[in-house]
């Protein structure tokens, strides 16, 4: 297996668990976070870091936005060994009373984009692996973190979620939206490897509080304050664990 074409890595250069945000930012203040920080390539949307969290070695690299690019991120990580996908991320909230701050984990996503159509039909679910679901959820309750587990939706049309869909999202009980997480899932799933994801709330959609249209930061709430930051090590805590 040679170089990577997109993301310029090659066999043996990366550790077998990643955590993928969508930022190429966010790959740095995961570093912070870590030990010990080395970046191996930084091409287009995708920033690559080996790591270290308290012993656990670990790879960092961003997913771009949307399904599109963690496709390309999680076929070209699994080709070089990559067994286990965290997504760290942040989220529109779908339900009342999902406060910004909250953290959400994935036990599901409906695929509402393109990508994973063009893998299997839609009927199949996308659904994350149970451990690492277990350790996500475990690293926010033992940090009492205000969590919620359940279904979200991936959507990779961000200027076109009207009220419609967000009405339908909210009815179909659905706990946010955001736009990798069906594609990490699926591909995973289809490579038997392992993924989950855990999101921070940056806005709720149907309490009118999307992302830049909320108040300033003195007037949120506290666990509104660096909620990326406290979601970055609780990704970390379970990675510990996997």
């Amino acid at each position: 297996m040679g170089t990577q074409p997109h993301l310029l890595v090659e066999e043996g250069d990366l550790t077998d668990l990643a955590l993928v945000p969508g930022d190429p930012g966010r790959v740095d203040r995961i570093a912070d976070h870590c030990e010990t920080a080395e970046t191996v390539a930084e091409n287009r949307e995708y920033k690559v870091v080996n790591a270290s969290y308290d012993g656990r070695d670990l790879t960092i690299c961003s997913t771009g936005i949307g399904c599109p690019s963690a496709a390309i991120a999680v076929e070209e990580l699994s080709n070089v060994g990559v067994e286990t996908f965290l997504r760290v991320g942040t989220t529109g909230a779908l339900q009342s009373g999902i406060e910004i701050g909250d953290m959400v984990v994935a036990t599901g996503a409906a695929k509402n984009e393109g990508t994973t159509k063009r893998y299997e039909d839609v009927e199949y679910p996308a659904v994350p692996d149970y451990d690492v679901l277990s350790a996500l959820v475990e690293a926010a309750e033992a940090n009492d973190e205000d969590v919620h587990v359940g279904p979200i939706a991936s959507d990779d049309a961000y200027y076109a979620e009207t009220d419609e869909y967000v009405a339908d999202w909210e009815a179909a009980g659905l706990l946010a939206v955001e736009m990798e997480a069906a594609a990490l899932f699926t591909l995973a799933r289809r490579k038997g490897l392992r993924a989950g994801a855990i999101c921070t709330v940056d806005g709720n959609l149907v309490e009118g509080t999307q992302k830049g249209t909320d108040t300033e930061d003195d007037e949120l709430p506290e666990k509104a304050k660096n909620n990326v930051g406290r979601a970055i090590d609780l990704t970390l805590e379970a990675a510990t664990n996997l």
